[in-house]
């Protein structure tokens, strides 16, 4: 039976964040006004909320703050694919270009699949709480060195109630989960190109769209190390290109086959190519032509999900 559980921390933090972030906007100092970063070199928002590419965290902070100042970030985002859509909206604060705290907020609607599985108008929403350290580089100014900007950082998963609880349990998947991450980006400003390259321990499913691990069948629950790469090569200082590629887990394939649905439940890497354009210094605009692999193909002919991305960014 579908039941309401207590609020967790995660939640009472996600409710709290959006007043952090107007304290820290209220509270830069006007001398500050007229700094910040070079354009597009701090990333967009990813739709976990964090400072980066699309679907990949970079080690750049947040915000338009540089060393000694605090700085605010909001975006939204949407995606839509063959079979399904994605909206997500988040806030990110970023601390003396050094920490970064986010909170994003996911809607997942599930389309045809829903309906398949006897739930019309399924949406599948998650709150991701999302902290960020830049522990050595600094991506501009090492920008004619090898050294790159190294962050670690952590993402809390929480995938809220809904019609799909009974069939996670059954497979054994979990409807919170923890990411960690380190990630490299590596600016090479002459050259108008930037690289970042990542490793996540992650259980998630789809991102944690589908919950996290699965036991049935023996199925391997255990954290997987995934890579994560985006390359952008920055035409001219407001407009860049680029492309990311996210590995994911593919642990519901063998709960899937135990349930007796064969590849019914796999899952595939993702990835994407991406314009962003950034008509001033606090706004930002991308857009990106995504491909998600194949997302529970038995209900979907076995269809790739591949479809558009775009999303907007304002940054302080």
């Amino acid at each position: 039976m579908k039941h309401q559980s207590k609020k967790s921390p995660h939640h009472r933090a996600l409710r709290l964040l959006p007043l952090a972030a107007t304290v820290a906007l209220l509270s830069a100092t006007p001398g500050h006004a007229d700094t910040g970063k070079l354009l597009l070199t701090g990333g967009v928002s990813s739709v976990e909320g964090a400072a980066g590419g699309g679907i990949s965290p970079w080690a750049v902070i947040g915000s338009q703050a540089t060393e000694g100042e605090v700085g605010v970030s909001a975006f939204a985002s949407r995606a839509v694919t063959r079979d399904y859509g994605l909206s997500a909206y988040g806030v990110a604060v970023g601390i003396h270009d050094r920490f970064e705290v986010s909170a994003a907020r996911q809607d997942f609607n599930t389309g045809n699949t829903g309906t398949l599985l006897g739930l019309p108008g399924l949406h599948l929403k998650q709150d991701v709480l999302g902290a960020k350290w830049r522990v050595a580089g600094d991506a501009v100014l090492d920008s004619d060195s090898l050294m790159p900007q190294i962050a670690v950082g952590v993402q809390f998963k929480n995938l809220q109630s809904s019609g799909l609880d009974g069939t996670l349990d059954t497979l054994g998947a979990k409807r919170r989960g923890t990411d960690v991450y380190v990630s490299a980006t590596k600016l090479f400003l002459a050259q108008g190109i930037l690289v970042n390259a990542m490793l996540r321990a992650t259980q998630a499913n789809q991102g944690g769209l589908l919950g996290f691990g699965a036991r049935l069948g023996g199925a391997d629950n255990g954290y997987e190390l995934q890579p994560e790469i985006s390359v952008a090569y920055l035409v001219s200082s407001k407009l860049a290109v680029g492309v990311e590629y996210r590995a994911m887990p593919n642990k519901l394939e063998r709960a899937g086959q135990a349930a007796g649905l064969g590849d019914g439940l796999r899952g595939d890497d993702w990835m994407d190519l991406f314009i962003a354009y950034a008509p001033s210094k606090n706004v930002s605009l991308t857009a990106a032509y995504v491909d998600l692999g194949r997302i529970v193909p038995a209900t979907t002919q076995r269809r790739k999900q591949t479809g558009v991305y775009l999303s907007a960014q304002i940054a302080f």
